[in-house]
C-alpha cells in the first residue's frame, strides 16, 4: 500500500495546469445565434480557426446560470475596449434545446459581441468546462494562454487580454 502512494507522489507536487494551457486552441464550428457582424443569417455559422491571427476570449455559459449573468456585462465591457486592439470575444452558449434563448439573453442584457450556440456541448468538452462561466483566452498564434471558471472582474481579465495580445 505504502508503495502505490509513493508512486503518486511525484504527480501530487506538479503544478496544477488549467485544461488546454499552452496547447492548440480546439478548433469549432458552430451555429452563429446573435450579433454577426452583419444580422444574423439563417443557418449563419462561425469558425474559431477563421479567427486565427486574432487574440480571442471565448465565454462559456448559459441562459440559466447567474454567475454568468453577473460575468456577461463585464465581457462586454472588455470586448468594447479591446475590439481595436485586435480582440474577438465569442460568447459561447451551453443552454440545451428547451433551456432559453441565447438571442434574447444577448438583446436584454446588450451584449454586443457575437454569440454562437453549443448544444451538444461538443465545444465546452473540447476545452473541458465542467462548470460555467469559463473563459478561455486564446493568442493570436491559436494556443490558449488561461482558463478561468467562475465570475472574473475585469481588471483581472483585461490582464489576461493583454498576455494574449
Amino acid at each position: 500500500m505504502l508503495i502505490g502512494g509513493f508512486a503518486l507522489l511525484p504527480r501530487v507536487l506538479q503544478p496544477l495546469r488549467p485544461a488546454g494551457v499552452g496547447r492548440d486552441a480546439p478548433d469549432w464550428m458552430l451555429p452563429l445565434v446573435a450579433n454577426g457582424s452583419s444580422s444574423v443569417e439563417a443557418n449563419a455559422k462561425m469558425r474559431l480557426g477563421d479567427l486565427r491571427g486574432q487574440a480571442v476570449l471565448l465565454d462559456f455559459w448559459a441562459t440559466w446560470c447567474e454567475p454568468c449573468r453577473i460575468q456577461a456585462p463585464i465581457v462586454d465591457q472588455v470586448a468594447r475596449r479591446w475590439r481595436d486592439r485586435g480582440l474577438v470575444v465569442v460568447g459561447v452558449d451551453t443552454d440545451g434545446p428547451e433551456q432559453g434563448n441565447p438571442e434574447a439573453f444577448a438583446a436584454s442584457r446588450g451584449l454586443t459581441y457575437p454569440i454562437v450556440q453549443d448544444r451538444g456541448g461538443a465545444a465546452a468538452r473540447a476545452y473541458g468546462v465542467d462548470a460555467l462561466p469559463t473563459l478561455v483566452v486564446i493568442s493570436r498564434s491559436g494556443k490558449v494562454v488561461a482558463v478561468r471558471t467562475g465570475v472574473t472582474d475585469g481588471g483581472e481579465l483585461e490582464r489576461l487580454v493583454r498576455q494574449a495580445l
